[in-house]
């Protein structure tokens, strides 16, 4: 959910009251077309908010909470379920750490030696939202916002979420506001309020069994992923080859 361009025009000169236009997009390294358009169509993106806010030294979840729809962000700001930590672990690093397990290298509760690879990972906006949903989430999500469920699953399905749908989500969920702004790659983990290390902890916890059955769960839904895209691969080499 883009913010007013009125309301962007009375924050920026807040913060930088002597900056142009042109100072804005200099020092936040966007095109000044970009802002151009985005302020003739009179709604300016998130993203452009936070790479401006980020220019000026203000902390992004601050800057955030200056527009409507997101006033609610500051004060909402906790740290991530150990739900939310682990799903932000690939799929590869889950296996990575069941192979060294398995030859004593890594060891439950021990500080973990193996590194892990930043996020957001390929299936991070799926897995994070299968991981706060209470139950009926997706249709809650869908009432609220009046997005239809199709466009919802299709968003989820590519891996991406728009801004306002993260934040409506995480309130549904009742976990940080800013967890789906971390996993959408919009905030960085430190600016969402997520701990240092706190992936590799939560991860370093989970028992054998717990591990083996995540990677379980996520190696049959990656699978069906993989099955689907393979029959529609061979669904249109089928109908060009009926064509040619």
């Amino acid at each position: 959910m883009a913010v007013t361009a009125k309301s962007f025009q009375l924050w920026r000169c807040r913060i930088a009251p002597q900056a142009t236009v042109s100072d804005l997009c200099r020092e936040a390294g966007i095109k000044r077309s970009t802002l151009a358009q985005q302020l003739v169509r009179g709604k300016v993106a998130v993203v452009t908010v936070v790479a401006i806010a980020r220019a000026y030294a203000v902390p992004p979840v601050k800057a955030l909470g200056e527009f409507d729809g997101y006033r609610d962000i500051p004060r909402g700001v906790a740290l991530p379920t150990d739900a939310e930590l682990i799903s932000q672990v690939s799929d590869t690093d889950l296996l990575r750490l069941i192979v060294a397990r398995s030859e004593g290298r890594e060891g439950i509760g021990r500080d973990l030696r193996l590194e892990i690879a930043h996020l957001p990972h390929r299936h991070s906006v799926r897995a994070w939202f299968d991981a706060i949903d209470p139950g009926e989430l997706r249709q809650t999500l869908a009432a609220r916002t009046g997005i239809a469920p199709q466009n919802l699953s299709a968003q989820l399905s590519a891996g991406r979420l728009t801004t306002g749908l993260a934040v409506e989500a995480a309130r549904i969920a009742r976990v940080s506001l800013t967890s789906g702004l971390v996993v959408t790659g919009l905030l960085t983990p430190s600016e969402g309020g997520w701990a240092e290390g706190s992936r590799a902890r939560s991860l370093s916890n989970l028992p054998d069994s717990v591990l083996l059955l995540l990677a379980r769960d996520r190696l049959d839904s990656l699978g069906k992923q993989v099955r689907r895209q393979e029959h529609g691969n061979n669904r249109d080499r089928a109908i060009w080859e009926n064509l040619g």
